[in-house]
């Protein structure tokens, strides 16, 4: 885990106040059988306290991509059900803090994103950013290792599954892919991954598109790939996933897909993609 420096810790004025909601979400699992399985999801919230005054941006861009991956929540939690998975689930806006981001990455607190403005990010000192890491980084992140922690009783490995959401269109470029796997350097759920959703027939998938995990990917690094974990990202496309019923749809594809990588017990494949 990523540290800050914390001198000043004990004299900051708390970020979330009595009446704010928890920095994250915590689901719990059916125990049963079968390989442990977790799920996340970074950004699940577009919540940001009244008294940040949304952080000067607009109704509309605080509604949008830029703070928070539409869709991604509904989608985890009906994964969660459906494979009876526990999940941890972020609370707050990515604008406030972008918890797939080291604490120490200039992007974990955007000045500027999606070529939108943030006002209430610019010029943050260190003590506003320390205070942003120990409301929210750090209990996301804890409640992930606690959750990881409680699945290797009895000696299984678990495997870690993110969950984004991505614009069809970027400065005006369309993104053609519908869905999106994303790995680092450990392609053990990858690489089965991408071969059956390509064999479908249906669906345009983005091997590490539209985003590479070899440059973002702080939060399966950090508690995947550093433990040995198989793990893999999946990111689809937002406006697949804008109704319930293309959540539903995507819930079941996901559900269908990672029940048979876990069938074929999940590590023994291992590769890479290109």
């Amino acid at each position: 885990m990523v540290e800050m420096h914390t001198s000043w810790r004990r004299r900051l004025p708390p970020l979330l106040e009595a009446g704010d909601p928890p920095a994250c979400e915590s689901l719990v699992g059916e125990a049963g059988g079968g390989v442990p399985l977790l799920l996340v999801c970074d950004h699940a919230s577009n919540h940001v306290p009244e008294r940040f005054g949304r952080l000067g941006v607009s109704p509309a861009d605080l509604a949008g991509h830029i703070a928070w991956d539409i869709g991604a929540a509904a989608v985890t939690r009906a994964l969660s059900r459906r494979l009876g998975a526990p999940a941890v689930l972020s609370g707050y806006s990515r604008l406030l803090m972008d918890l797939n981001r080291a604490p120490d990455d200039p992007s974990a607190f955007p000045e500027v994103s999606g070529g939108v403005a943030i006002p209430g990010n610019r010029g943050l000192d260190d003590a506003e950013r320390e205070r942003r890491h120990e409301a929210l980084f750090r209990p996301y992140h804890d409640a992930i290792a606690a959750a990881v922690t409680g699945l290797r009783c009895g000696g299984r490995q678990p495997v870690l599954v993110s969950i984004h959401s991505f614009t069809p269109c970027l400065c005006g470029d369309p993104r053609p892919w519908h869905v999106g796997v994303l790995w680092n350097r450990d392609s053990r759920l990858a690489a089965p991954a991408i071969e059956r959703l390509c064999a479908r027939g249906d669906l345009c998938v983005g091997r590490n598109q539209p985003y590479s995990a070899r440059e973002v990917g702080f939060t399966l690094d950090a508690h995947a790939h550093a433990a040995g974990l198989a793990h893999v990202t999946f990111e689809i496309r937002q406006d697949l996933v804008a109704d319930e019923r293309g959540r539903a749809r995507w819930a079941d594809l996901l559900g269908e897909l990672v029940t048979g990588l876990l069938a074929d017990s999940c590590g023994d494949r291992s590769g890479t993609v290109g």
